[in-house]
């Protein structure tokens, strides 16, 4: 064994192989993996062995695709069978918001160029004749989709990864992790201490241990999951072709075909955390004890679903555990708070994702940063705020959600409220529908009298659809108050502060009493924070941006921070308070401070300290909205001193609370772009008209040479704005768009804009398209609709009212 490595990664399942083989893939060769039994001892053993590429977010099911293309290379470099089974699957839908979602899938699969298909109960029956396709509206069919040897896929990694210089290293539990002062471990085993410079945490089961050893808290549980084997069954076994992968998700249920029999597993509602207190040490190959009590539910569904079950013997009962995330997706990346320390667990899909898995972290290790986009599953979006209890209730919900349909305005239940400002109980007593974001409750909007505190979950236009229009009037009419407590705030300070700024922002800082807008660039250039600066004093510095991002972007600036003469202080939870927005904003805010905010003496994109109402406040000349507005900060102890300030002075003014779901549609109508949507690492300042808030007069900000290259080649795309001749649903997200019978882009985001009563979609088509009033279509739902490119915003294209 070694005493010095490059990297260690621990934990010798299937993803931890797959990070030693991508290492070495990549160049790095001083590598060993360390693990404290026998290769696949956890989880990847017991393992269905199948593998799909459906998911949300369509960078992951991008990755998904890579693993399962992977196969056939691995095969080749390690002379290793992997077991390969490419017989497609069906995901079958037996209710119309299911088909929607179906649709909406395959609708995106179209620009990340996945050959998915709709298709309906006949050919449903001619693909897979053992399913009963009553009461059944069609499938998704995805020709990728299949299974594999979970032990021989496995055993392909490791040995692909010994033969390019990689050492394994069995039968040597990890018993303690000793950060050193230069951020490199000391690795300490049963068999003696290796020296690493970076450290992996693909442990799986035991992650939440290996976590402790350097004293994080991962937020992942395991969960008992049963899956059975059939014997022969003559309708399996007489087929001249293997069977497809079915998953009914009505009935709760995967399938596939194994040997002459049957595999079928279950997500059933009564699900069962295991090991809630940690997972012992000398757990191994072994199952946990059967439970088809549990399952008997969907059992007898999935007789009637699968008719020949009901003759077929049970071979074989599987009861084992799995780790998930409160999301459903893996951990991965650099720990925040931690030097060199690496995750990659949670990965309840290890043969879907196990190969894009360790591909994301070898490029982040080696080249500083992923090729795409991975934030849905990178371990920084969860931040500090899970509790081991919130992440196990989350977890549950999360695997009895396993085949629910996810709809984009949805709030899950689970786990709520964790974290809420003072304001929560005035918005509770007016009628507020509340949502949740990195585990802080906002206000979506607010329900009429008579109506119910709960938006339909659904893909075309809620129940939410006439409140929210009625707070988006409000707010253009008149004046509205908004909570600003999910913007991540930060307090950069120091006799070093700005020339600090000035290198990790793209913009050139502001002077004292101004904003600057600015994004944050990768090495490559790609944006990774859309910010808002605003300069307090030569050594103070408001900064702000998403909320949700606080973990990921202090991840950032932790690691470029000097030693000395700079200090970051993460004030989100703290510094809270509220937006006003509308023409009357400005006479609000007049009415409860004496300093004059007059538009001379307070001008757009100006902060200034002052009293408003009773309590001291950090008040910036801007709004999201796009309107005459401004956002007032105040400590979370006078929050609520404001608010009463605030909503007193307001009643003469028609003065209106409104929620998230109004700022989204507002913002449409300026064709403000929005933090994951428009702007994140899968895109250029150049792309996204962010080039405007670049100073390339700077000679020295990170990612500075890429973005002047971008600038002097122009990018092949570009984000623009739509008008769509929409019917009762609006683009979501990565819809694609069509041109001349052809996907040429595809959707970001978009909604309905209220005050101007149109449907917005943003997206990035090729720029020889781009022209004032260009036809496309985009397809939503399944059905094409015509999209009309427009080149300035619906409201106010001059800004007069956002400056006035």
């Amino acid at each position: 064994m070694k005493s010095h490595v490059q990297v260690a990664v621990i934990g010798g399942g299937v993803v931890g192989c797959s990070v030693l083989y991508h290492l070495t893939k990549l160049g790095w060769r001083d590598i060993a993996l360390i693990e404290r039994s026998e290769l696949t001892s956890g989880s990847t053993w017991h393992a269905a062995g199948g593998f799909h590429t459906i998911n949300a977010d369509p960078n992951i099911a991008a990755l998904q695709g890579y693993t399962i293309k992977l196969y056939k290379e691995l095969e080749e470099i390690s002379g290793q069978s992997c077991g390969l089974h490419h017989v497609g699957g069906l995901t079958i839908a037996t209710s119309p918001e299911r088909m929607d979602y179906l649709k909406a899938e395959r609708a995106k699969h179209r620009h990340m160029g996945l050959e998915t298909r709709i298709v309906g109960p006949a050919e449903i029956r001619e693909l897979s004749p053992i399913t009963d396709t009553d009461g059944v509206l069609g499938a998704l069919y995805d020709p990728l989709d299949g299974h594999l040897d979970p032990s021989g896929t496995t055993h392909a990694y490791a040995k692909a990864a010994r033969l390019q210089g990689a050492e394994i290293i069995l039968r040597n539990p990890v018993k303690e992790l000793k950060p050193r002062a230069d951020g490199t471990w000391d690795v300490v085993t049963e068999q003696g201490t290796i020296h690493a410079e970076h450290v992996v945490n693909a442990a799986g089961l035991w992650a939440r241990e290996v976590g402790a050893m350097a004293g994080v808290f991962l937020p992942l549980h395991p969960m008992e999951h049963q899956y059975l084997v059939t014997g022969d069954i003559p309708e399996v076994y007489e087929r001249e072709h293997e069977l497809p992968h079915v998953v009914d998700p009505g009935g709760e249920t995967y399938l596939r075909q194994e040997g002459r029999g049957l595999v079928i597993g279950f997500y059933e509602q009564d699900a069962t955390p295991w090991a809630v207190d940690g997972t012992r040490w000398d757990f191994g190959h072994e199952l946990l004890p059967d439970n088809l009590d549990r399952i008997s539910d969907a059992m007898e569904h999935s007789f009637k679903r699968y008719p020949c079950l009901a003759e077929a013997g049970i071979k074989r009962v599987i009861n084992g555990p799995f780790t998930f995330a409160p999301d459903g997706n893996p951990l991965v990346g650099p720990v925040p708070g931690l030097r060199n320390y690496w995750s990659a667990c949670a990965v309840m899909a290890g043969f879907s994702q196990g190969g894009g898995v360790g591909l994301t972290l070898a490029e982040w290790m080696i080249e500083g940063e992923p090729a795409r986009d991975v934030f849905a599953m990178d371990v920084a979006r969860y931040g500090d705020y899970p509790t081991r209890t919130f992440t196990r209730i989350k977890v549950t919900e999360n695997y009895q959600r396993r085949f629910a349909i996810t709809y984009p305005n949805e709030e899950l239940p689970a786990g709520r409220p964790l974290e809420a400002t003072p304001a929560y109980g005035i918005w509770q007593a007016q009628r507020a529908v509340f949502g949740s974001g990195y585990g802080l409750e906002h206000v979506n909007y607010f329900a009429p009298e008579g109506e119910a505190l709960f938006e339909t979950p659904s893909f075309r236009r809620s129940n939410a659809f006439g409140p929210v229009g009625a707070e988006c009037r409000a707010v253009r009419e008149k004046v509205g108050i908004n909570e600003i407590h999910n913007f991540g705030k930060y307090d950069i300070t120091g006799p070093d502060a700005e020339s600090w700024l000035n290198r990790v922002m793209a913009n050139r800082m502001p002077r004292q009493g101004r904003i600057a807008l600015t994004p944050m660039l990768a090495n490559s250039g790609r944006i990774i924070g859309d910010f808002t600066v605003a300069k307090l004093t030569d050594e103070h510095f408001q900064v702000t941006a998403s909320y949700a991002a606080q973990a990921y972007h202090m991840r950032w600036f932790e690691a470029h921070l000097p030693k000395a003469g700079v200090a970051i202080r993460n004030v989100s939870r703290e510094r809270v308070g509220f937006q006003i927005a509308g023409p009357s904003a400005r006479a609000l805010l007049q009415a409860v401070t004496r300093d004059d905010v007059s538009n001379q003496a307070f001008p757009f994109l100006q902060v200034k300290r002052m009293e408003v109402g009773l309590v001291p406040a950090i008040v910036c000349r801007i709004s999201y909205t796009g309107d005459l507005g401004y956002e007032i900060y105040v400590a979370r102890s006078h929050q609520v001193a404001l608010y009463e300030a605030l909503a007193r002075a307001g009643e003469d003014l028609g003065l209106t609370p409104f929620g998230m779901r109004a700022m989204m549609s507002l913002r449409l109508e300026k064709s403000f772009g929005s933090w994951l949507r428009e702007y994140k690492p899968d895109y250029t300042p150049a792309e996204t008209g962010l080039d405007r808030f670049v100073s390339f007069k700077k000679n020295d900000f990170i990612g500075r040479d890429a973005a002047v290259q971008a600038r002097d080649n122009p990018p092949a795309r570009r984000l623009c704005t739509f008008v769509v001749d929409a019917l009762d649903a609006d683009v979501v997200a990565d819809e694609p768009i069509w041109q001349d019978g052809a996907v040429i882009g595809f959707v970001t985001s978009g909604g309905y804009a209220h005050y101007v009563e149109k449907s917005v979609a943003l997206g990035f088509v090729p720029t020889d398209r781009i022209a004032e009033g260009a036809q496309f279509e985009i397809e939503i739902l399944g059905e094409m609709r015509p999209a009309t490119l427009i080149t300035q915003p619906l409201l106010d294209p001059e800004g007069a009212r956002m400056r006035g």
